[in-house]
């Protein structure tokens, strides 16, 4: 399971993971809920939908799509376009027995307590960089280049995140997750099925 702030290197950690390991990906960031659903949380400040909180994201749904890979080898999932700001379509992720699979995403810890009571949780990573500042700009240039929001969202939404990150490292690491970074984890799975 990796955890941590957007921008922390989650998604490319578990690409490197996948490359030299083989072992399959569910991007937890697919779960996130349609730009028109009832319920979507809106930012108090930015009077934008929160796409930090919690409600934004189909937990149930992602806890269900993981334990029907570990328990039958493939499961089905939605893809997400974050530019979009809705699922654009579906997918399918399957896994070998002895493969880890790699959960990765903003919300990633909320989901340690489920799968650790139901047995399948094998580690719990809060991912993060040295400091909050490197995280704000990988996030900066990585959703300019994505194109996923109109700019001035983009750098209002992530520096009020890079002031939240400590308080929000602190919670993941409550909720079960390792802080560490990337090339720790790495280091940690190494030598996991060879």
């Amino acid at each position: 399971m990796l955890a941590g702030p957007s921008g922390s290197g989650k998604s490319r950690l578990a690409a490197r993971l996948h490359e030299t390991r083989g072992w399959p990906i569910v991007r937890l960031d697919d779960f996130y809920r349609d730009h028109d659903h009832p319920e979507m949380p809106r930012h108090e400040t930015l009077g934008i939908i929160d796409w930090d909180h919690v409600d934004s994201w189909d937990g149930p749904g992602a806890i269900a799509a993981l334990e029907q890979l570990v328990t039958t080898g493939h499961t089905p999932t939605p893809v997400y376009d974050i530019s979009q700001s809705k699922a654009v379509g579906n997918g399918e992720i399957t896994c070998g027995p002895s493969d880890l699979i790699i959960a990765e995403g903003i919300f990633a810890a909320e989901l340690i307590g489920p799968l650790r009571e139901r047995g399948l949780l094998h580690a719990a990573y809060c991912i993060r960089h040295r400091h909050r500042l490197l995280t704000f700009a990988f996030r900066l240039v990585r959703d300019l280049v994505e194109r996923r929001k109109p700019p001035l969202v983009l750098v209002r939404r992530g520096w009020a995140l890079q002031r939240a990150e400590p308080a929000l490292v602190r919670r993941l690491t409550l909720l079960g997750a390792i802080p560490v970074r990337a090339s720790e984890v790495e280091r940690a799975l190494g030598a996991w099925g060879r």
